[in-house]
């Protein structure tokens, strides 16, 4: 007489129960996983294994020992992707033959003793600490080199208004300056000219004597003599 036999060949979870497991340099972790599988031929996974539950856990458990007995404690804890495809690969290997495809394979936590999670985890709290003081540092670096930067530019502005202010006045003097002394120059040269008593000039109350005298190429008067 024939017999069916209902096989499901969904996606189907076996939780791998925790268990204690030394990692390379001596630390008690405790590991747990989940395994992801389906069923790819239904007829050798009901005649090539009987309990096909019980063999996939044993063979996670023994993987996992081995994968994580290689590893240091910090490599343990950062390497999970790693430790994960390591396992997949090797269970989906072994079960093969059983007409079983291993999908996934996920760690569900790495527990190292409470003293050591305790140590690790002050040792987080003083990197972050050390971290939060050189970001301090660098922002108050930061902060002083923008405020002497500042200081400079408003030197250097200060300065350039100083200069533009002393040529301005300068060049003012300058223009100032420049015709009044060429002005006493000439009445020098009057002196010279008038200096001898001799001769009277009639100059009309207005007119400029500089003009008057003929000293810069204008008209001049004419002199008239003293009668002795």
């Amino acid at each position: 007489v024939d017999q069916l036999i209902k096989v499901d060949m969904r996606e189907q979870v076996i939780n791998v129960l925790p268990q204690q497991v030394i990692t390379k340099d001596n630390v008690g972790v405790t590991v747990d996983a989940v395994i992801y599988y389906k069923v790819v031929d239904p007829v050798k996974a009901e005649f090539e294994i009987f309990d096909f539950n019980l063999a996939a856990t044993t063979l996670a458990q023994t993987n996992l020992r081995n994968l994580i007995g290689d590893k240091q404690l910090d490599e343990t804890l950062t390497a999970r992707d790693h430790i994960n495809t390591s396992l997949r690969e090797v269970l989906d290997e072994a079960t093969n033959p059983w007409g079983v495809k291993v999908t996934k394979v996920e760690l569900q936590k790495i527990d190292p003793p409470q003293d050591i999670t305790q140590a690790m985890s002050q040792q987080m709290k003083a990197e972050r600490e050390k971290r939060a003081r050189v970001l301090e540092a660098q922002g108050i670096k930061e902060a002083a080199i923008l405020t002497a930067e500042g200081d400079a530019q408003a030197v250097k502005l200060r300065a350039e208004a100083q200069a533009s202010a002393v040529t301005q006045v300068a060049t003012a003097a300058e223009k100032s300056f420049t015709p009044r002394a060429e002005s006493l120059k000439r009445l020098e040269v009057s002196e010279k000219v008038l200096g001898d008593g001799a001769t009277k000039y009639v100059i009309p109350s207005s007119a400029d004597i500089v003009n008057v005298l003929n000293l810069d190429g204008g008209s001049s008067v004419l002199p008239i003599k003293k009668k002795s």
